[in-house]
């Protein structure tokens, strides 16, 4: 396994490290209670939480994409909030409005849904392209604008994005520029024989997640995510990340690659991946794991490679495989 030595030059402490291993053990085994044996698609949820993304859970109805933001909620005890989207749907509807009080004679603004903590956008590709832009400005700049006032999103603060992949009847497909503002796209897929068979006595007299408790509290998960930040990441590994891009625009099946934002996100996955390991310093090996769920979303395959069945999935394992990995001997 490649093993880079640690720096002692680097000023992150193991006390940040033990907070970010801490949060995310408590967290995702309080998750797992309710979304049965799913124990990586849990960790990459958390994973997203401490990176401070936003996380596209892509399924099929009944497979517990709802239960996973709710879960996650009350795990940090951060406000909930549930949008589902439809076609009639507006922006306001998504990001408030601004109503006159005839008593003060003044406008005053009544935040929509999206002014919580965590908000699960429940079926997002439901809704039209004008509503689906609204979410646009808070899921980058953390922050709405309604009648020219800017609100600012509370902390910490994460969008869930739920779909379904198989019925596309009454839908709209994301674009490209809401796509990119998501930090990782994830699948729960179908649960084993044993874990649906869990499942049924679990839920039996009453569902777990009525049971969960807070396990982190809000100042604790702010702190976790500003020591991710405080990871090392060494200049042969950006330059890895930036490599791995730079191939997915220039694949032979690929009409699109991936942005800068893209980038950004397996830079930042990666230092949240090595804290929850223990480690002070990011290994390659982090950034493999991760290339798939925040690359794989961004790539829009050319249409001959579509008729091929190629999907981006399969171009990113493809850039993995002929992309050079660095060296154990990094001089830094």
């Amino acid at each position: 396994m490649t093993n880079f030595p640690q720096d002692t030059r680097r000023s992150n402490d193991a006390g940040g490290i033990n907070l970010v291993q801490s949060v995310a053990e408590r967290v995702a085994q309080s998750v797992g209670q309710v979304i049965i044996g799913k124990r990586n698609e849990v960790r990459l949820a958390v994973l997203g939480l401490l990176s401070e993304g936003h996380i596209l859970i892509e399924d099929i109805p009944g497979v517990g994409k709802t239960m996973m933001a709710k879960a996650l909620a009350r795990a940090i005890g951060c406000t909930f909030s549930r949008i589902q989207f439809t076609p009639d749907m507006l922006p306001s509807d998504v990001t408030g409005v601004s109503l006159f009080n005839q008593k003060t004679r003044e406008f005053e603004f009544r935040a929509g849904p999206i002014m919580a903590q965590v908000v699960l956008a429940d079926e997002i590709n439901r809704a039209t392209p004008k509503t689906q832009a609204a979410l646009l400005e808070a899921m980058e700049e953390r922050q709405v604008t309604v009648d020219g006032e800017t609100h600012s999103m509370p902390k910490p603060f994460m969008i869930l994005a739920t779909q379904n992949p198989i019925e596309y009847e009454g839908t709209f497909p994301l674009p490209e520029a809401q796509l990119d503002r998501f930090l990782l796209r994830i699948q729960l897929g179908y649960p084993s024989p044993a874990e649906e068979l869990t499942v049924l006595s679990a839920q039996q007299y009453t569902h777990p997640l009525y049971n969960m408790q807070q396990v982190v509290s809000i100042q604790e998960l702010l702190a976790a995510q500003q020591a991710v930040r405080e990871v090392y990441v060494a200049d042969e590994i950006k330059r890895y990340i930036v490599d791995l891009v730079n191939a997915s625009r220039q694949h032979p099946d690929v009409y699109l690659g991936s942005s800068p934002r893209g980038s950004l996100a397996l830079f930042r996955t990666a230092q949240t991946r090595a804290a929850m390991a223990g480690r002070d310093y990011v290994i390659p090996d982090d950034v493999k794991a991760l290339a798939e769920v925040t690359l794989a979303h961004r790539i829009i395959v050319g249409p001959a490679a579509r008729i091929k069945d190629i999907s981006s999935r399969t171009i990113v394992q493809d850039i993995l495989l002929t992309t050079p990995v660095p060296g154990t001997s990094i001089h830094q």
